[in-house]
């Protein structure tokens, strides 16, 4: 018996005591062909549970433009299929990583509006948007047959607030929306954080990723009976562009994992299988200790050193840890699927044609407005993508120092059209001094919304204003490029025959495939972009590093010819290449 036990450590589902072994693996970092064989490594690994969480953001990009909720339904039908019970986040705040933390730009840009608080303004559109996503959830729960067997409360509300009120209005709308099944709340194991996030009635869980003893211990000071369970087992991490890539020894994770079932604990790790941010998706966090330092943007990849990785392959994470789940499961655990298709050799990327940046926002931009001041991304209703921001500076005068105030992320500078530098927020000050008249082109890319932290919904774009010596430059037109416009126009676009041309621009070319299956798309020598294949957002890529090649799934991929578009802002150099991801574990 666990020193746990005063209590019912265990959940009841259909009024029997039940463990879940859950892994998260989020339907929306994995090709939906692919969740068939996900699921499955989940069941050989010992799990009976997933749990993903729900972005509000990709399913409504602006307001009223619903785009696919039912991918959430098909994706527990397809966790049922697979014999899993599935736990449900929909957050409207999810973190996860993930732009904005799941919350639209369009929530938090609206002037005066006060996300995760009681505004009426913000529940009201947090209603509105329950009332389109809890129909795929309410059918599918346990007690009518499905898999849903949990659905939480907002997320880590305590490392955020402590508008009590909030979350009690939150559990009212899934209440309201039909949600049957317990609720519950996830927070760190410290004690602001479950005063702040626990909510009165309804099961209180806790994130870590070592220490369970401990941990469990403040979460029994605040709940001193009722099941046990860490939402969140840190058995990866994440990563930043400029950074290392984040690893945790296999022995060590699982020893840790091992602690928290000793308690007689739930689990759900995080993550099973991590996937990867396509489309653009991936968020930022703020360094420091209370997350309000400099901008750290994350990676596309989400392989988060899960034991499921990238490419849905076993690490010796996911061996450690089927051996340490076998000891308190059911039943052993099934045999592994097979392995999906991996690419059957490197195909060259022929990129014959190429756009300038300036045809590309002719053809694919917002209509340009002159605005008294830099509007900001979320005024111009961008959630991903840049704008170009132009002002002139007036003369004749002499060359003073040209700065950015507020500017969020980054900044490709021309003068006269002339490229001058590259600016940022830790930098925001032109090497050269510029002399008037001029005009002034500042490109600007949003790197990734913050999604963690006191700072999650601050605009991007530029934010203050543009600076020559001490004065404002007023008068500042903006044109906006939306990331998502490539989607379908790029029909629109005037490309012309590369001969051998590079620099900033839209390319246009293809790869012969051979064996089509999972790959891996190399771009030596080229510098930040997007990449798509087939008309699929493989997500950003950047020479920053750690992460060199971007995962290419092999359902994207076809026998024969594959249309290939590389959208690079700065600087090209070799062919790009496509490779086996391969194959093993």
């Amino acid at each position: 018996m666990s020193e746990f036990a005063v209590g019912e450590t265990d959940f009841l589902l259909d009024g029997r005591p039940v463990r879940l072994l859950s892994g998260a693996l989020h339907y929306f970092r994995v090709h939906e062909e692919q969740w068939g064989h996900r699921l499955a490594m989940l069941r050989a690994m010992g799990l009976n549970c997933v749990e993903t969480y729900v972005p509000w953001n990709l399913h409504e990009p602006r307001p009223g433009d619903v785009r696919d909720v039912g991918a959430l339904g098909r994706f527990l039908d397809a966790a049922r299929a697979a014999g899993l019970w599935a736990i449900v986040r929909p957050g409207p705040y999810i973190c996860a990583e993930w732009e904005n933390g799941g919350l639209p730009q369009w929530v938090t840009g609206a002037p005066g509006a006060r996300v995760r608080t009681r505004d009426e303004r913000f529940l009201g559109q947090v209603g509105r948007w329950f009332d389109r996503l809890l129909p795929e959830v309410v059918p599918r729960q346990l007690g009518r047959g499905g898999p849903v067997v949990m659905v939480q409360v907002e997320n880590e509300y305590g490392s955020y607030g402590s508008d009590r009120d909030y979350p009690r209005r939150l559990a009212e709308l899934l209440r309201a929306g039909g949600v049957e099944v317990p609720l519950f709340t996830s927070d760190g194991a410290e004690d602001h954080m479950l005063t702040g996030g626990a909510l009165e009635g309804v099961t209180a869980t806790v994130n870590f990723g070592s220490r369970a003893r401990a941990a469990f211990e403040v979460l029994r000071a605040h709940r001193p009976s009722g099941p046990l369970m860490c939402m969140e087992f840190w058995c990866g991490w994440f990563d930043h562009w400029g950074a290392g890539h984040q690893v945790r020894d296999p022995g060590e994770a699982a020893g840790a994992l091992r602690e928290v079932l000793e308690c007689g604990a739930s689990v759900n790790l995080y993550m099973a299988h991590g996937g990867t941010n396509f489309g653009g998706w991936a968020g930022a966090n703020r360094g420091g200790a209370l997350h309000d330092g400099p901008l750290r943007p994350d990676v596309t990849s989400y392989d988060y050193d899960a034991p499921v990785d990238e490419y849905g392959r076993p690490t010796a994470k996911f061996w450690a840890f089927r051996s340490v789940l076998a000891e308190y499961a059911d039943a052993p655990p099934p045999a592994l699927p097979p392995a999906p298709p991996v690419l059957g050799s490197p195909a060259a990327v022929d990129l014959t044609d190429r756009a300038p940046l300036s045809a590309v926002l002719d053809a694919l931009g917002e209509p340009e407005e002159e605005h008294p001041v830099p509007p900001t991304f979320e005024e111009l209703g961008v959630d991903r993508g840049l704008v170009r921001y132009t002002v002139d500076v007036p003369g004749p005068r002499g060359p003073y120092p040209l700065s950015v105030r507020g500017l969020r992320d980054l900044a490709v500078v021309y003068v006269d059209g002339v490229r001058a530098g590259v600016l940022t927020e830790e930098e925001p000050l032109l090497g050269e001094p510029v002399a008037g008249p001029a005009r002034v082109e500042l490109w600007v890319e949003s790197l990734g919304r913050v999604n963690y932290g006191p700072r999650t919904g601050e605009p991007k774009g530029v934010t203050g204003g543009v600076l020559h010596e001490r004065q404002f430059l007023h008068g500042v037109r903006a044109r906006a490029l939306r990331l998502d416009a490539f989607d379908a126009g790029v029909g629109r676009v005037p490309f012309r025959a590369r001969g051998g041309e590079g620099g900033p621009g839209l390319y246009r070319g293809t790869a012969t495939v051979s064996g089509a299956g999972d790959a891996l798309l190399e771009l030596p020598g080229w510098t930040r972009g997007f990449v798509w294949v087939n008309g699929f957002c493989l997500g950003r890529y950047w020479s920053l590093g750690p992460q060199s090649s971007l995962f290419v799934p092999g359902p994207v991929l076809r026998e024969g010819v594959n249309d290939v578009w590389v959208l690079e802002f700065e600087e090209t150099s070799g062919p790009p290449v496509l490779r086996g991801a391969g194959a093993g574990g």
